[in-house]
């Protein structure tokens, strides 16, 4: 696997949230595409209100898509998870914060906010890492690490393969329009509150919930 070096990545912060005051009516599509792995990690590590498969907003997919099709030859995207029910949201919450010691914001709340929902209930945020050759590739921890050896930003000063792959999976997302979650180098958002405190817009998402017929694209 050869890796062209990559633009180093810029200073990350939190914003501060503007709510979500005129949502988009856009649907929930699910993630199919060639150079696009469904990994489904909550669904196979049986948490109980997981559900198979990944769905995004159409226009975050479409974006995602573009995304995928700039790679280089051999890279593609794997998906840990996608658009999350508030129940998951909540099973993740619960436990995650078994850990006294974990400081907030790693988990977002579990709560029915229509102006302020979890980044993964609105369907514009996405967990994913880079495949080369349909293999999924580790940038330096492990999914769901919450550790400083998470944080996008934490390889920056160390050279070498893994900083350049995360670099890459940084560009090619921020390039169509996703912003990133300082603390874990997985987590993109698009349509967001937190993307729009990032990119000073409006947030578009509110809350999404799956059609009652089948997913289909």
């Amino acid at each position: 696997m050869i890796v062209a070096a990559q633009p180093s990545l810029p200073r990350l912060s939190e914003p501060v949230l503007p709510p979500v005051v005129h949502p988009v009516s856009e649907p929930l599509v699910a993630v199919w595409h060639r150079r696009i792995r469904v990994l489904g990690n909550y669904w196979h590590a049986g948490w109980t209100c997981a559900l198979p498969g990944a769905w995004l907003r159409s226009g975050a997919y479409d974006r995602l898509v573009t995304a995928v099709e700039a790679l280089p030859d051999g890279f593609g995207f794997a998906i840990f998870d996608a658009w999350r029910p508030l129940p998951l949201q909540a099973e993740l919450f619960d436990a995650a914060y078994t850990n006294p010691s974990l400081p907030p914001g790693y988990i977002a709340e579990p709560i029915a906010d229509r102006a302020y929902p979890p980044p993964h209930l609105t369907g514009g945020t996405v967990d994913i890492t880079l495949t080369f050759e349909g293999i999924p590739l580790g940038l330096g921890s492990d999914f769901d690490d919450f550790t400083p050896a998470a944080a996008t930003d934490s390889l920056e000063g160390v050279a070498g393969v893994e900083r350049e792959l995360r670099r890459l999976l940084y560009h090619s997302l921020r390039g169509v329009g996703f912003v990133v979650l300082d603390c874990e180098w997985w987590h993109f958002e698009y349509g967001t509150p937190r993307w729009a405190g990032l990119v000073g817009a409006q947030p578009i998402y509110g809350p999404a919930s799956l059609p009652s017929g089948p997913l289909t694209r």
